[in-house]
């Protein structure tokens, strides 16, 4: 290969401009895929556009090397599911697997080979609008998960028909930004950047992961673009990853504002030198890589390796044998699996935060109920952020509708009340009456598509506009209601939840939304789902989540120089782990395998202790629990959470029904990072608290001691 075309592999071209600044480099790619100067294209979908594109890589430049073409199939293409955060809430890697395959199936019909998911990153800042991208505050769930949706998505083979290439993002410590504002800086110590941002990126590695995208943050002052201890040192040499890392929409040449880069040269030198193989959209590496090259900046070996990594990677995706699609077997709307699919998913992604005098399930026979809300009748945004090009093509199922088709013989009247923004009450009067002259009502309420995902950052994360005064106008009817909450985040709900007897956070729940809503709120489906991420009472109380750190003065309510607010009452409105069901569960017997273990054995590998605790449907109807195993490092050498969770499983029991439920835990469970730059895991001796329950406020508990 020329200089030229090795530089070419590198860079990667946007095809239009639907997910970042600028215009479409569509002119631009067509000409450097026929001379041999282009490694991948992002945005451009279609079976018979791709092949045609493609054909100017293949059959007209020198080598013939094969494009990728790379899209953001976060949850869904056609078929949109729930919002990541919402499949976190299921606690079940079954659910976030069952998006993965439907959605690599329909978007490489269309000619895409790589997605730019899943979204590896941990983050306790619910303002971040990228939270619902993620799998939630805790890196152990998102480790699952993440591990989880890349075999999903990839399959045994993700060369083989109907998979695609995964892309664990954003590497790394994004989750972290400062005030919540995307892109912005992150200053986090070597100890948790290892104990909580990089376990999902782990996962992803250790389940195959075919690559890895540069996050737009910096890192302790290092841009992530160009930080060659994440990106060589961890990733490269300690996780032995083998796929290549992908940067960012413009992240190289954004490394001149950060201020860390000269000029486009120097961006590409520091990048390329960091660890980031191919450029996204931004052209510093084939603008400048030659003279850099020329001049002995950038190293041949680092050149070699960067093309080598993502030649490997096309032809495991065997498009140097298969580089076109097959256009007749596009698929062109979601199928009626690929829907029963999305409704089941959302269902079980649904957590009922509330639900006082058994307001919910609503009784088959009831005779009237009210649906009111600007999101009663909505179609559009239930998709939520990133939703796929099926979003524009397919209408999702309103709550409105799927009520009206699960209580056919009642009589279901509609009133928005209000807008989901803006202060206009004017609707108000006629949403109180349509409430007031039916049985029950269903308020639908929450944030829009747009209010989160990428640069969706809200300093104020209650409920937009006049939402919250419309509750409260409908609680005073006196009539029952449940409260369905559709948005993207955890909000602050502090102003509705004393007045409503039932709330339902269903999330942007996807183009069977209105379906799986319905199925929950009429006891179709029991909900079983958990919350992935901590509720705060107040924005001016974040980040408040489960595995903080002690201080030397833990909230005493009695003693007034403790760590607590003045104008609020200690802990979370719904804490992490969360969720009702119609029946209730029971937990005991919780055992050690052994009490004791060596400290030493632990850290080796050569010892592991087994837990085990009994479940319980002590209600009456089945239902699913989700089973969750918390640790607390009682002394350690560095101050460690009050708990951490390290098991988790979602059980279905029927009534009266009982299960052991077992837990191995070994060195990364009772192990934690110093701020050793390579890495050091300690296990020390000293006693664990181990607890399990149906939250992280689980009381149940034994001591383990390692020696």
């Amino acid at each position: 290969m020329t200089v030229e075309e090795k530089f070419g592999q590198l860079q990667q071209l946007t095809w239009n401009p639907d997910t970042g600044p600028g215009e479409a480099q569509n002119e631009a790619a067509r000409d450097a895929a026929s001379e041999g100067r282009l490694g991948s294209v992002l945005n451009i979908t279609g079976a018979q556009e791709c092949n045609e594109l493609q054909r100017f890589a293949v059959e007209e430049s020198r080598l013939g090397i094969p494009l990728v073409f790379g899209l953001d199939v976060i949850h869904g293409f056609l078929t949109t599911f729930p919002v990541p955060l919402a499949q976190g809430a299921s606690f079940d890697p079954g659910v976030v697997v069952k998006d993965a395959e439907v959605s690599a199936r329909e978007a490489a019909s269309w000619g895409v080979h790589w997605t730019f998911a899943p979204m590896a990153d941990v983050s306790r800042e619910p303002r971040w609008g990228r939270v619902a991208e993620g799998s939630g505050e805790d890196p152990y769930l998102t480790a699952e998960l993440t591990a989880a949706k890349v075999r999903g998505y990839q399959g045994e083979d993700y060369g083989a028909d109907g998979r695609l290439a995964a892309c664990a993002k954003h590497f790394v410590g994004y989750g972290f930004p400062e005030g919540g504002r995307d892109y912005n800086t992150v200053d986090i110590s070597e100890r948790r950047l290892r104990d909580v941002a990089l376990p999902p990126f782990k996962a992803a590695v250790d389940a195959g992961v075919a690559t890895v995208m540069a996050a737009f943050n910096t890192v302790n002052g290092v841009p992530a673009h160009a930080n060659r201890h994440t990106l060589t040192g961890i990733l490269h040499d300690e996780l032995d990853f083998d796929g290549f890392v992908v940067g960012d929409y413009n992240g190289v040449q954004e490394l001149i504002p950060h201020g860390v880069a000269a000029g486009e040269a120097d961006a590409a030198r520091l990048a390329l030198g960091a660890g980031v193989d191919m450029e996204m959209v931004s052209t510093t590496y084939a603008d400048h890589g030659k003279e850099l090259l020329e001049s002995g900046e950038i190293d041949l070996a680092r050149l070699d390796d960067a093309v080598t990594r993502i030649l490997r990677i096309k032809v495991r995706l065997g498009l140097f044998e298969k580089p076109y699609t097959d256009e007749d077997g596009q698929i062109d709307e979601p199928s009626a699996a690929a829907r029963r699919d999305a409704r089941q998913t959302a269902a079980a992604c649904a957590v009922l935060l509330k639900n006082e005098e058994r307001t919910l399930p609503f009784e088959k026979g009831v005779s009237s109920l009210a649906v009111v809300g600007p999101l009663g009748d909505d179609t559009q945004e239930l998709h939520g952020t990133w939703a796929g090009p099926g979003a524009r093509k397919f209408p999702a199922v309103s709550v409105l509708e799927g009520i009206r088709k699960a209580a056919p013989d009642a009589k279901v009247t509609f009133a928005r009340g209000c807008g989901i923004t803006g202060d206009d009450t004017d609707g108000f009067e006629k949403a109180v009456a349509a409430v007031r002259a039916s049985d029950a009502a269903v308020v639908v309420v929450g944030e829009k598509a747009s209010h989160s995902g990428e640069a969706a950052v809200r300093s104020d994360i209650t409920l937009p506009g006049v939402q919250t005064e419309l509750v409260r106008r409908i609680a005073a009817t006196g009539k029952p209601f449940v409260v369905v909450v559709l948005a993207g985040r955890p909000l602050v709900l502090s102003g509705i939840v004393e007045h409503s007897p039932a709330i339902l956070n269903a999330w942007h729940p996807g183009l069977e939304g209105g379906n799986a809503v319905a199925d929950v709120l009429f006891g179709k489906v029991n909900p079983g789902a958990k919350l992935p991420a901590t509720f705060p009472r107040a924005v001016g109380q974040i980040a408040e989540y489960y595995a903080h750190e002690n201080t030397g003065r833990p909230y005493d309510p009695d003693n007034s120089y403790t760590s607590k607010y003045l104008d609020l009452p200690h802990g979370p409105l719904f804490p992490f782990g969360h969720g009702l069901s119609y029946t209730t569960f029971g937990y005991s017997e919780l055992a050690l395998g052994e009490e004791s273990l060596s400290a030493r054995a632990v850290r080796e590998g050569d010892a592991t202790v087994t837990v085990t605790v009994k479940v319980k449907n002590t209600g009456s109807r089945a239902g699913d629990e989700v089973v969750q195993l918390y640790i607390r490092d009682k002394v350690a050498s560095l101050a460690q959470p009050v708990r951490r969770l390290r098991g988790f499983e979602r059980i279905t029991l029927e009534a009266g029904e009982q299960r052991t439920v077992a837990f191995e835990l070994g060195a990364d469970d009772l192990g934690f990072h110093t701020n050793d730059p390579k890495g050091e895991l300690l296990v020390e001796p000293g006693e664990f608290e181990i607890y399990a329950g149906g939250s992280s406020e689980a009381g149940l508990n034994r001591t383990l001691t390692l020696i």
